[in-house]
């Protein structure tokens, strides 16, 4: 079982919005979707080295600031172009009011 490290407090997250988090060296943006649901995903474009914790959340995707590319926050998985490499997605679990996330990635994709 992986273990859990708490990221951030889950009322520093807005609805529809994203949070650059760091655990340990690995940059996560941490997002409260529109199902109201948590996901924590690498905080890289793959399709170029800039902070996807920049860009726009859609329902459960989150677009790149710099060229559009979006990707689904379920599976990390490319939605559209630029991009066609998806990107690490990160187990999350909800505890006393706060994000904990597990630094193995739940779609089987590294950095």
């Amino acid at each position: 079982m992986s273990e859990f490290i708490r990221a951030c407090a889950a009322d520093e997250v807005a609805k529809g919005a994203a949070l650059a988090v760091e655990l340990g060296e690995v940059p996560l943006v941490v997002v409260h979707a529109e199902d109201d649901a948590f996901y924590a995903a690498y905080d890289e474009c793959s399709h170029a080295a800039v902070a996807l914790s920049e860009g726009e959340v859609d329902g459960c995707t989150l677009e790149c600031w710099l060229h559009g590319s979006r990707f689904d926050l379920r599976t990390g998985a490319p939605s559209g172009l630029p991009a066609t490499e998806p990107i690490p997605v990160y187990p999350v679990e909800i505890r006393d009011g706060d994000v904990y996330v597990s630094l193995t990635p739940s779609n089987g994709v590294s950095r």
